[in-house]
């Protein structure tokens, strides 16, 4: 991966949220429950970005794997209690979210995990170049970006080889 291709950022699925919203369960069994955001520090998992005070948001389990494999892990995720605009696709890494610390964990085409890689990213150190780093690896399909101390799932990202194919 070069630096002119585009990063692929995910955000959790608009279509998995809805189903959440809609069944008010986050399908392990756990009740959707808004509460207004204190604004200190809930990332939200659907649009990307710190939740501001007051915000309605709800606290759901979340497992990034919705098939099955070994690798699937859940946890708890934030994110807004109604549904929002989502992360746009922008080739970027989300501004609140692109700075350790974090932990990187490399997935392989095939989704199982790739330890050789998985990397532990220091407080204020920007993300983007090692994560495109990862990416350069052929073993190395796709990055989870997670909390250091928690490691609760904050997003995917891949190379976007579409938008490099199509800029030549």
């Amino acid at each position: 991966m070069d630096a002119a291709t585009d990063l692929l950022v995910q955000a959790i699925d608009r279509t998995r949220l809805d189903e959440v919203r809609r069944n008010d369960a986050d399908g392990h069994g756990n009740q959707v429950a808004p509460f207004a955001a204190t604004g200190q520090g809930e990332p939200l998992r659907c649009c990307l970005r710190y939740a501001e005070p007051g915000e309605h948001i709800a606290l759901v389990s979340y497992a990034p794997f919705d098939h099955p494999s070994v690798w699937t892990e859940v946890g708890p995720v934030y994110i807004h209690a109604a549904s929002c605009g989502g992360y746009p696709t922008s080739g970027r890494l989300p501004a609140q979210l692109s700075t350790g610390p974090r932990l990187l964990r490399t997935y392989r085409a095939d989704d199982t995990m790739n330890y050789e890689h998985n990397t532990v990213v220091p407080d204020q150190v920007a993300l983007e170049p090692i994560i495109r780093r990862l990416l350069s690896h052929a073993d190395v399909a796709t990055v989870h970006v997670r909390n250091l101390d928690s490691q609760c799932f904050m997003y995917a990202v891949g190379a976007d080889h579409a938008s490099a194919d199509d800029s030549a």
